[in-house]
Order: structure tokens, then sequence, then C-alpha cells
């Protein structure tokens, strides 16, 4: 891709040292997914089929609770179908969705999505998105931002985390002032779960929206998460056990504080990660961010390589629940919502980059 001039290298004086690109006037990444006039569009999630090309995303009509829209994109994220006919179902839809692709033992490929508060309900294709059942409970239990995040555990296996506060997790749920993450099993290609798990907690911080990366030798997961109660900086943790059991969470950098981190390798091994940024001393505060780095940073707690604005929101604080996907030829496809025009109602956007590129216009700055 070529290097556009209207990226410019910012040098700030932060809790945190690595460099700064800002790419939030380079409209020729930008595509507008879905817009509508007076209409709140939040949210999104997003999937690759195996084809590399064809992308689903999801979100609903509202803050979280609305129903939600299905649109598709057959060319890597350039252009976007009209929305596209969803189950009755969807229509009632409570909280953020949350889409992913699972393969059953028998081979069977589906895609599945997930609808949270309680109780959590999913919804099923086994055609690659051209057809879904209806919204489902997966148990007697519910949850915040549900699931926020799966792995892939074993043939047919997969885990997926969620978090509550006290209100969802049982029908007769109330507020504790406490925040606790889950963790579900499915052994059937995602089509039954367990009863919930508590995977991670503190008592003095609101840890929520968990967000999983693999090591790159597969043998560790680390799990980041939002700090909800603003106190002090997001979170990390690990596992050596493929998601059964994980070490205590502690502070990561300020360079990688903010909420729902979403991210995939680049082709050479790095890290790219995508969220809101909730450092308030940052010039990009409350904008969508990206930070690039590796594996060994996350454990290490160094501060990655350099932060990336992606879009400037106006509404400071409400955007960036990003879905990520890595392309065939190394570009990654980002899309989130957000206030991008002042005064107008957030909608979805997608945006293409590479690290190739972005390394050339810090190195030019």
């Amino acid at each position: 891709m070529l290097i556009h001039s209207c990226a410019a290298f910012l040098s700030l004086i932060l809790s945190f040292t690595i460099p700064q690109l800002d790419l939030a006037d380079d409209q020729f990444r930008q595509v507008t997914i879905d817009r509508e006039t007076n209409q709140y569009l939040g949210h999104p999630t997003t999937v690759l089929l195996e084809d590399g090309q064809t992308i689903f995303c999801v979100y609903p009509k509202g803050h979280g609770k609305g129903e939600l829209v299905l649109k598709k994109s057959e060319d890597g994220g350039k252009t976007w179908s009209d929305r596209l006919p969803t189950p009755a179902s969807w229509a009632t839809s409570k909280e953020t969705p949350h889409i992913f692709p699972v393969t059953g033992k028998d081979g069977v490929k589906r895609l599945i999505l997930f609808s949270s508060l309680y109780p959590i309900r999913m919804s099923v294709s086994e055609d690659s998105g051209g057809t879904w059942s209806q919204l489902s409970p997966i148990g007697e239990y519910g949850g915040i931002v549900g699931m926020a995040d799966m792995i892939e555990t074993g043939k047919g296996q997969y885990t997926a985390f969620f978090h509550d506060d006290g209100r969802f997790i049982a029908q007769d749920g109330a507020w504790t002032g406490l925040f606790h993450v889950y963790a579900v099993d499915s052994v059937d290609g995602g089509l039954t779960w367990s009863e919930p798990r508590i995977v991670a907690h503190l008592p003095d911080v609101h840890l929520c929206e968990p967000g999983l990366f693999l090591s790159p030798d597969g043998k560790k997961y680390a799990m980041l998460l939002r700090e909800n109660s603003r106190k002090k900086n997001s979170h990390i943790c690990f596992s050596e056990d493929k998601g059964k059991t994980w070490s205590t969470p502690i502070e990561m950098p300020r360079s990688l504080t903010g909420d729902r981190h979403q991210g995939v390798y680049a082709d050479d091994g790095r890290l790219f990660i995508s969220f809101r940024d909730t450092v308030e001393e940052s010039k990009f505060f409350g904008d969508w961010v990206a930070w690039v780095g590796t594996f060994e940073d996350l454990e290490k707690g160094n501060e990655g390589a350099y932060r990336i604005r992606l879009s400037d929101n106006h509404h400071r604080g409400d955007c960036a629940y990003p879905g990520v996907e890595l392309l065939p030829d190394g570009t990654i496809f980002t899309a989130t919502y957000g206030h991008w025009d002042i005064g107008e109602q957030p909608y979805i956007r997608g945006i293409h980059l590479s690290l190739e590129e972005l390394d050339k216009l810090l190195a030019i700055n």
C-alpha cells in the first residue's frame, strides 16, 4: 500500500515513551460499513471465512442493546452488502453480539453468534452465514459482553469467556460491586456449553472484557483485561494449560491501557491489538487506537514498539469495540463503531493497513 503523507508522527510527553502514529485523517483507508440517519449503530463483531475474502459484520441498532444487523463483504472489507435477512429473535438482542467460526469433531464447520445478559443466547449457521437459527439460551446463566473471546483447546473443543458484576450470572442476580471473569467449555464444536467457572478476579478493581492471545510457540495464552473502575491500568494474566487455570492478573503498561482489546498476529509475528484509549493524559484519549508489539512484550510488561490512532472519536469514551482480521496478502482489516462526525450518531467504519507501511511511516517521521 502507498505511504500517505497525512499520517503524522506524534511525539508526546506521556507515561509511556513509545512513538505514536496518527492515521485519523487518512480517508483513503476508511470504509463506511453502515450508517443510518439519527440511529445509533455500535459494537460490531467480525469473522473472516476460510476463503480469506468473505467477512461478516454484526452489530446492534443501539448502544449494546438493540436489533442485530448483519452485513457481508466478499472482497476483504472493501465493499459491503445491503443489510441481510436475520432471524426474528435477533431483534430481541439485549447486548453486544459476538461471532466465531467453529468446527465439530465430525468436521462440520459452523458460525456461532452470542448475545448476552440473562440468559446468554446463541444462534448457529451451518451454511457459511447464509441462514441462522433463532437465538436460544445456552444455559441458565448470563453475563456481560459474552462471549468476549473464544479459544480452541482441542479437536471440536472450545473455551469462551465473559464477565459479570452479579447482575446477570443468575436470573435473580444483583449488583455486587465485584467483577468476575468466567469461562465456559464446549466439547461438541460449540453446540452446547458447560456451566461457568471463575478464571480471573481481583477485589479492588473491575476486570472485564477479556481478549486472548496465544504465544507463537502455542504454549501460553495471555488474557488482556479492561479495568472498569479506572483506578489502575488494564491488566493481564496467563495460562499454560489451554485456559483451565490462570495466573493472578497484574497491571499492564499505560501503552496498552484501554477497553476491549482485540487483535491478530501479522505475517512477521508481531501483534496488532486494537482498543479504545483510556489513558487520560494521552492526546488520543477516548479514540480508537492500536498497539504494535510482541508476545514477549506482553510477558515482560514492555511498552511495545508503537501505537497508532486509527480514527478520531468525537464523543469521548464511546467507540472501539473492534473486530480485527488478517487478510491473505498481509493486510489487516479492523472495524468498529464511533462518533466519527461531530454531532452525528455513531456508525460502523472499517480500516485497512499493514505493519510494513506503518513501519515505513514511522521511519520517515
